[in-house]
């Protein structure tokens, strides 16, 4: 059983967006800029965003930080989008998701550039990605393919079942792991709350990613021996054993299912650590060849 280690994966991508970065400076490029619109004072996303800071700062990106109280309006976040959309400083933005439940999400994707939707939400990419087209990949899905092909994980004509069907990673990644393409051409099974039979279905699986925020839902006797698992819950639970008061538990109970896998993915420090890098990625490719 093989430990997939996101952190190492994530630090090796990391070392060489920051040796593109000074080869932009040197030939007079633009200093890639990434900002990040973030509302209310969410624990999670209080913490994802510090991270993207300073992710930003070890690579030499420009990074602005955007803040809003949870009441602000959905016009006042939509004028807020607009003047990021209008600034050519700006390369790329993601708005930090959840938002408040006044605020009507689809509303706020929709008004990104989809020029500077480095986050990959907007349907233009997503429609560009379905098609094979060049786009800016949803970052938790890009990162769980990067993972795959670090590691030379077989993909074409396996089954692959995912467990939960959001646009932001259970959709997006069973068509991308569906493409022609390395990593892809797997056989998807998406499942979701109203999936019949699951333990039966999971049990197919060559490779199982859980993706459905409830933890240690996928269980070992789920699992079938040398089968490949990605975990991509992150949810905080009460842990008294931390000075926070909490950690992060994954979809995935690790200890049953480890011992049945040939690669998994721990939580934290398996698909975490790449989806920043995705959007380090995706804002390099947003910046292009613009002069300082």
């Amino acid at each position: 059983m093989t430990i997939i280690d996101g952190k190492k994966v994530s630090a090796e991508l990391k070392s060489a967006i920051r040796d593109e970065v000074i080869r932009r400076n040197s030939l007079g490029l633009k200093q890639p800029h990434l900002a990040a619109i973030l509302v209310g004072n969410d624990g999670g996303s209080e913490t994802y965003v510090a991270a993207k800071v300073k992710d930003c700062e070890e690579v030499g990106y420009i990074s602005t930080l955007i803040r809003f109280p949870d009441t602000i309006q959905e016009t006042e976040l939509l004028a807020a989008v607009d003047q990021l959309n209008m600034d050519p400083s700006v390369d790329g933005f993601i708005v930090q998701l959840p938002l408040p439940r006044h605020i009507n999400e689809n509303n706020i994707i929709e008004a990104i550039d989809p020029s500077k939707d480095v986050d990959g939400f907007h349907p233009v990419n997503i429609g560009k990605m379905a098609l094979g087209l060049s786009s800016y990949l949803p970052a938790t899905p890009s990162g769980i393919l990067q993972l795959i092909e670090y590691y030379k994980i077989e993909t074409s004509g396996r089954h692959c079942v995912i467990i939960g069907r959001s646009n932001i990673v259970g959709t997006p990644l069973a068509i991308l792991l569906s493409r022609k393409s390395s990593p892809g051409n797997c056989t998807v099974t998406l499942c979701h709350s109203q999936t019949k039979g699951l333990k039966e279905i999971c049990l197919q699986a060559d490779i199982l990613i859980a993706a459905l925020g409830k933890p240690a839902f996928l269980t070992g006797d789920m699992v079938k021996q040398g089968a490949v698992i990605i975990d991509v819950g992150t949810t905080r639970v009460p842990s008294a054993t931390t000075k926070s008061g909490f950690r992060l538990s994954g979809d995935v109970n690790f200890d049953e299912a480890a011992p049945k896998c040939s690669f998994i993915t721990p939580v934290p420090g398996g698909v975490g650590p790449m989806t920043r890098i995705v959007l380090l990625q995706n804002t390099l490719k947003a910046a292009g060849d613009k002069k300082q």
